[in-house]
């Protein structure tokens, strides 16, 4: 069955019938909020909120992460994990079509309300283990913007990450690409202070997840490894700044960061942290040594 917001259509044919992925009450308010304001009212609203979910869902900033990429109006998109549609619209204006796959009705109706004016939009509902077995389509472009840590619960396997990518791969055209945002595991603020971000503890990530965490994230070499046991290759590495949900800088390779640029440090906006040393001179001497491509917060990896 489908149904249409506007625009937008949302099949939920693989739908299992509630949500099993849901952040409560905020999400309500978040639909009352696209319910009630055009987009160009949003930054207003966040001020006015003072809601870190509210921050995190709604500002303008989170497109900057794939804003760039050279997506052209003949290309289509594959947005795996698209939640409340940060990142959707933006596809959608570059690319010839965008088809979303996502756990959550209510998260999938944020985001076709807010994008219910863009005419190139389908959002698949369900488990994309279930969904991707009636995926007849390929695509040039597939992102996994913070969706690739979530892997087993996407993928019921032994080794969920590497079936992930390449479960992903098989609906790629050949020259096409696969586009992650991550959270990087040894990232400098996490020594620094911060909690990691998805379990909310100190350390856990550095310390290799001791608990056995759901959601994992990586170091660049554990990244590699499973980008190689996919079947795929890394063509680029970037490093956005401070990370890949609110960044102001994408370095790369090619253009790592400068000693003396690294100073938007203090952006944890959610919980409390630790201060355990300064960030900046610790980016500092890192990039003196030619290191900040390991310690970067985040990675966004271009895969072919």
């Amino acid at each position: 069955m489908s149904d249409q917001i506007g625009n937008v259509r949302l099949d939920d044919r693989d739908y299992p019938g509630e949500d099993l992925y849901s952040d409560g009450e905020i999400e309500d308010e978040l639909l009352e909020i696209v319910r009630s304001h055009p987009q160009a009212e949003f930054d207003r609203v966040i001020r006015e909120k003072k809601s870190w979910p509210i921050l995190y869902h709604l500002s303008g900033l989170r497109a900057n992460i794939i804003e760039w990429l050279p997506i052209t109006k003949e290309q289509t998109v594959l947005e795996v994990g698209s939640g409340c549609g940060a990142i959707t619209g933006t596809l959608a204006d570059k690319s010839r079509a965008v088809t979303c796959i996502e756990l959550s009705k209510k998260r999938s109706t944020i985001n076709a309300l807010r994008n219910q004016t863009r005419a190139n939009i389908e959002i698949l509902l369900g488990n994309f283990q279930d969904i991707e077995k009636r995926l007849d389509r390929k695509f040039d472009w597939i992102t996994l913007i913070g969706v690739f840590e979530y892997g087993q619960g996407y993928i019921d396997s032994q080794t969920p990450y590497v079936d992930f990518l390449a479960s992903i791969r098989k609906h790629l055209k050949p020259d096409g690409r696969i586009v992650i945002a991550i959270e990087n595991r040894l990232g400098l603020k996490y020594f620094a202070g911060c909690t990691e971000d998805h379990t909310g503890n100190f350390y856990e990530g550095v310390e290799g997840y001791p608990k056995g965490a759901g959601v994992r994230t990586f170091s660049r070499p554990e990244l590699e490894r499973i980008i190689r046991e996919a079947g795929m290759e890394a063509e680029e590495f970037y490093y956005p700044y401070p990370d890949y949900k609110f960044p102001t800088a994408i370095y790369s390779d090619s253009y790592l960061p400068r000693v003396g640029e690294l100073r938007d440090n203090l952006r944890n906006f959610d919980r409390k942290r630790y201060v355990n040393f300064d960030e900046a001179a610790a980016f500092d001497s890192l990039i003196k040594d030619g290191l900040f491509p390991l310690f970067s917060n985040s990675f966004l990896v271009i895969l072919k």
